[in-house]
């Protein structure tokens, strides 16, 4: 092989392992956009004395026994993505509203439609059926209980996409009248549920309530 040969192949070598690298700090570059609504604190949640008696973070875990109230961010939301882990301990049922709205929520539970439903619109007999269709998942995704779970929860308009464990069980499904923006809450169900490595992108600009 002549010299000039061996110099492009070692270019081409050269190139090929600086691809990853490349591609993982473009990943990360991307991943900047998210922000903690956990970070070390309860700063960014509507949480006095009393709430944090049940509303418990320790090493990253938020831990909530059941026996208190919904848990708000104190921030408004238009379009956004949330990412967020979370865990039963034992079968139950919670959820996040989306906005300030609790008919807006994807549903955490122990139910043969799966965890990502959207319980508000999809039992409102005033809504058309397709409406109320796109509302129940496509299929369970849901890890057997005591497991994490990652919902990817994409507000846009008022369309809700829900992936959940990497499989999308709500695709564009239309909330109508849902508000343009508000809070996000962690539900209170009455049942014990664990939280964790939430984060958030907003989408564009920010809309008022």
């Amino acid at each position: 092989m002549t010299a000039k040969r061996i110099g492009a192949s070692l270019l081409a070598a050269a190139l090929l392992a600086a691809l990853p690298a490349c591609l993982l700090a473009a990943e990360e570059k991307k991943d900047e956009d998210f922000r903690p609504l956990l970070d070390g604190d309860l700063s960014k949640w509507k949480a006095d004395d009393k709430v944090k008696e049940h509303w418990k973070l320790a090493d990253g875990i938020l831990k909530y026994d059941g026996k208190n109230s919904h848990l708000w961010t104190k921030e408004s939301f238009g379009d956004f993505v949330l990412k967020v882990d979370w865990r039963l301990p034992e079968k139950g049922d919670s959820g996040i509203y989306l906005r300030g709205m609790s008919k807006a929520q994807c549903n955490i539970w122990v139910n043969p439609l799966g965890s990502g439903e959207v319980w508000g619109y999809r039992t409102d007999k005033n809504q058309p059926e397709e409406i109320r269709k796109a509302c129940t998942p496509k299929k369970v995704a849901d890890k057997p209980v005591g497991e994490w779970n990652t919902f990817v929860i994409t507000m846009k308009g008022d369309r809700l996409t829900v992936v959940l464990n990497g499989e999308e069980v709500i695709s564009q499904a239309q909330l109508p009248d849902v508000k343009p923006s508000g809070p996000i809450a962690l539900q209170h169900h009455g049942n014990p549920i664990e939280f964790r490595n939430i984060f958030v992108k907003e989408l564009g600009e920010k809309k008022e309530q």
